[in-house]
């Protein structure tokens, strides 16, 4: 392997088809993301966006899984973790149908024409605490700025009538949200809920909500099995990105 390889592999995260830069991103690839780019319901879109896209990882993960007409946008507030996200798209092999917009999502909502099938996002879920070591930092873990209310009023501007918003959540966290949704008229279409292992309670919950109702399906998915390796349900969910699965 050349040195120069080396240092990018150092400095990101090589998946199946594609790499994701992330050191100049504040928050880096992680279970979270490439959980919720794996399981978002993807059948039937035309238009996908990723609000607060850091890397692009979960825009990377659409295109992957979408087809040649399906437009994938994302938005991003900090200006380094747009640029970053711009470049690891252009690597990519869906350059011609990813866009990298930077910006505040509760200005950019309030401009785009647009209105999407599939809206995803891998939230800020921290409330206020330990000063992180930068603002950009602190802007992508804590809820500050962007509370998930707001969130989701933003996406209730861009949502398609029967499309689909989805997060993935600390189950706390989550399950507010969905009160919070459904008192405004939301229904709850999709959850996962996500134990670490069979003997530990949910600690993530992946939510897709919808303005249209209709059914309604709940499971559960633990990471690893018994003897701790990775579970069949995971492997499977995760299998078209992870290398050696």
């Amino acid at each position: 392997m050349s040195s120069k390889k080396a240092v990018l592999r150092a400095n990101g995260f090589t998946f199946k088809q594609f790499f994701v830069a992330h050191e100049r991103c504040a928050m880096k690839v992680g279970t979270d993301g490439v959980l919720l780019g794996a399981w978002a319901p993807v059948a039937g879109a035309t238009r996908v966006l990723d609000i607060g896209t850091g890397s692009g990882l979960i825009a990377l993960m659409l295109a992957q899984r979408t087809g040649q007409a399906v437009r994938v946008d994302a938005v991003e507030l900090d200006e380094q973790a747009t640029e970053q996200a711009r470049e690891n798209a252009q690597a990519s092999p869906w350059a011609d149908r990813i866009q990298i917009y930077q910006g505040d999502i509760r200005q950019w909502s309030q401009q785009c024409e647009h209105r999407y099938n599939l809206i995803v996002s891998n939230p800020p879920y921290f409330v206020p605490g330990v000063e992180c070591a930068s603002p950009a930092r602190a802007a992508a873990r804590y809820t500050a700025d962007l509370t998930h209310e707001i969130l989701l009023q933003c996406a209730e501007e861009l949502i398609a009538e029967e499309g689909f918003f989805c997060v993935i959540l600390p189950e706390p966290a989550g399950n507010a949200l969905v009160d919070y949704a459904l008192q405004r008229g939301w229904h709850l279409r999709s959850r996962t809920d996500i134990s670490d292992n069979e003997s530990r309670p949910p600690n993530r919950v992946l939510l897709a909500l919808s303005p249209h109702p209709g059914e309604q399906l709940l499971d559960r998915m633990t990471i690893r099995g018994p003897d701790q390796r990775y579970s069949e349900a995971h492997c499977s969910l995760t299998r078209d990105f992870y290398l050696f699965r």
